[in-house]
């Protein structure tokens, strides 16, 4: 086994040789002497190079085609079953492919599910999150359409790569923020100091009260497209547990827990393991032909001939001759093509508002659950990927096999994915029911006296309790009361003084707790929020088991949805059909959906977070109700709008298939007639 693979090779590493000695043969045989001798490979593989072009001589072409002539049986085209280390290209291809797709699919569910750390690191709010996470389509933009038409002509391997390469040092340069901006600082009202029994900290009758700061990523294919985003999500629920600046930092130094809103986890690491994957991945696409013989199909030289001789990696005679213009000279045609073509066009309708409802809440869903059932993001980004991707991955399979199984014409398709998902889309309004009450915040979401109310204004956090403390109302340090109530920083709670160490501290005297009618002799606080009930844990279980349920029936609407796709394009539109596709879900969903939904849950926040320059940061808190309404309204809203053109589609494929079924019907007796008038 070994042996093979070191001659296989060792093989490959001659081809690069030889096409780098062509180069010293080509000085000669362009000086038009026929008696110059180069090897049979240079002068083989100079051929190829140089027979078409028009630039050679009458003179040039003559010796070329001696030298091809006499090589001819030595150069045939691959095939699919030749073997690349005991295994045959084609499976080397599909398997290459696969893990190219996980990579790709992994780096981008990595992303997706750590926005909320970059968020906190770097404190932005969520619409710039939005934007950066529509800015990675830009590169698609740019380049998806260009690709999909020319990618069918050039070298396909090597495109795929090539874009491994990209990918890998993109990654690299997302990484690269954390290493420049060095440690990250905990926002924090109180210093930290290694020895000591008490400190104060709501300081009456201060004039100046100074809050210094603590330092502390085809059915093989598919399958890829499933396990690369779990795997990615996998990989960021472990990253997430990990503080940011792991390795730098001891455990004791560390006074927060995952749960709190100012954790921030170690994604760069993630992101670096994601580039090296696919920088490997790329790696085999390199050494790949650009096209193989398919199984059964002869590869017989013809030598009689030199305008019959077929190039080794030209798929045929008329490919080898086509220049850039002869091929884009199509595309204005299949554009315009395209663009008269109602039932795609209205597929593409459907797939904007689809992916804009689809991609916002995937965003998002990690903020939603920490916001809303108070989870850390490792446990939320962990419940994600265990709860909807192998649903996903399921109901792909079932919804192939059961297009291949009944054969399923294009309007029976289109029924079925309608019907699925409209019924997907009623179950999904259940939701607004697996709600937890909001968390009392004393200031934000409850008065100091325990009265439930929403503030989105700073001055509701000062009461007759701690005004008189001096506190700053800028800094997000909450503190869980023996009350049962969080109160912003311990100096809003008016504690006096605390005891112990690390996250082990805890304020005593605090006379905003006694305020809230809380009867005990120590009215105390410790860091951090107040836990969730528990019926909150039963309501994030039932959300889950509904979004498990939704993701099946969806996913079951997903292969015949594609297939209406495809069928609705002729077979030399796909290609080209499929890019367009996914060059208008990213213009108009991918890029500005992260965007508006970010900009509209800004609008919830009740309380942001400092900068250490003073200026406002990444939201702490929000309005957990007006969230909800907005982050599962507007998807609904969305997705709602697109069964219109759905309605569409259906009656537009009802209308050709009764057509059709006339024209069937009728050809018959057309026959019939020209039979009778032969016969007379």
């Amino acid at each position: 086994m070994l042996l093979l693979c070191w001659r296989e090779w060792t093989r490959v590493w001659e081809e690069w040789r030889t096409l780098w000695a062509v180069w010293g043969c080509s000085s000669y045989l362009l000086s038009s002497s026929p008696s110059v001798r180069c090897s049979p490979e240079q002068g083989f593989l100079l051929s190829l190079l140089w027979m078409e072009s028009p630039s050679a001589s009458k003179t040039q072409k003559q010796t070329l085609g001696k030298i091809k002539k006499g090589n001819m049986k030595e150069a045939e085209k691959p095939r699919a079953e030749d073997k690349f280390c005991c295994i045959s290209k084609l499976k080397v291809f599909l398997l290459a492919l696969s893990l190219a797709f996980l990579g790709k699919t992994m780096s981008g569910a990595y992303m997706n599910s750590m926005y909320t750390q970059i968020e906190k690191q770097f404190n932005i709010p969520a619409s710039l999150v939005g934007i950066i996470n529509g800015s990675f389509e830009i590169g698609n933009l740019l380049l998806i359409a260009f690709v999909s038409y020319f990618g069918a002509k050039l070298h396909r391997p090597r495109i795929i790569a090539l874009g491994c390469t990209i990918l890998s040092f993109g990654c690299l340069l997302i990484s690269l923020p954390h290493f420049l901006f060095g440690r990250y600082h905990i926002e924090s009202s109180i210093s930290q100091r290694e020895n000591f029994s008490v400190m104060p900290l709501c300081l009456v009758n201060q004039s100046s009260f100074s809050l210094p700061t603590e330092e502390p990523s085809t059915a093989c294919l598919h399958t890829a497209t499933v396990v690369g985003p779990f795997l990615g999500l996998l990989l960021a629920s472990f990253c997430a547990e990990l503080f940011v600046d792991v390795g730098s930092v001891g455990p004791d130094e560390i006074t927060i827990t995952a749960t709190d809103a100012r954790w921030v986890g170690a994604w760069w690491l993630g992101i670096l393991i994601c580039a090296l994957l696919n920088l490997l991945v790329g790696i085999p696409f390199w050494f790949l032909p650009k096209s193989l013989v398919k199984e059964g199909e002869t590869n017989e030289p013809e030598e009689t001939s030199e305008k019959s001789v077929v190039p080794l990696q030209d798929n045929d005679k008329n490919e080898a001759k086509q220049n850039m213009y002869e091929i884009a000279k199509d595309f204005i045609p299949f554009l315009k093509a395209l663009f008269r073509n109602p039932v795609y066009m209205l597929f593409i309708c459907i797939t904007v508002l689809q992916f804009s409802a689809f991609d916002g809440m995937v965003s998002f869903m990690p903020k939603y659950l920490e916001q809303q059932f108070g989870k850390s993001a490792s446990d939320a980004i962990f419940l994600i990927g265990v709860y909807n991707l192998p649903v996903l991955c399921v109901g792909y399979f079932s919804g192939g096999l059961f297009m291949k199984k009944f054969k399923i014409n294009i309007y029976q398709a289109a029924n079925i994915a309608f019907w699925v998902s409209l019924l997907e889309y009623l179950l999904y309004f259940a939701a607004y029911w697996t709600v937890c009450d909001t968390a009392p915040v004393a200031g934000l979401t409850v008065s100091y006296e325990g009265i439930e109310q929403i503030s989105y204004v700073e001055n509701t956090l000062l009461a007759d309790c701690n005004r008189d403390c001096d506190c700053s109302l800028k800094i997000w340090d909450p503190v869980c009361g023996n009350n049962g109530i969080t109160y912003v920083s311990p100096c809003l709670a008016g504690c006096k003084s605390s005891r112990g160490t690390g996250r082990s501290v805890v304020f005593e005297n605090c006379t905003c707790v006694a305020a809230s009618g809380f009867s005990s002799q120590n009215v105390s606080a410790i860091l951090g929020q107040c836990d969730e009930d528990e019926n909150c844990d039963k309501m994030l279980h039932y959300f889950l088991i509904l979004s498990l349920v939704c993701s099946f029936i969806f996913s079951l609407a997903a292969m015949p949805g594609y297939m209406v796709l495809m069928r609705s394009l002729k077979p030399e539109e796909k290609s080209f059909g499929v890019g367009i596709h996914g060059l208008a879900s990213r213009v108009f969903a991918g890029i500005p959906s992260p965007i508006y939904f970010g900009a509209l849950i800004d609008t919830t926040c009740l309380k942001w977070g400092t900068m250490t320059c003073g200026g406002e940061g990444a939201c702490r808190m929000y309005d957990i109700v007006t969230y909800r309404w907005l982050y599962l309204g507007l998807p609904a809203v969305l997705r709602g709008v697109s069964y219109i053109p759905s309605s569409l589609i259906l009656l537009i494929l009802r209308k050709r298939q009764k057509s059709e079924k006339l024209v069937l019907l009728n050809a018959p007796v057309e026959m019939q007639d020209k039979e009778e008038g032969a016969v007379k």
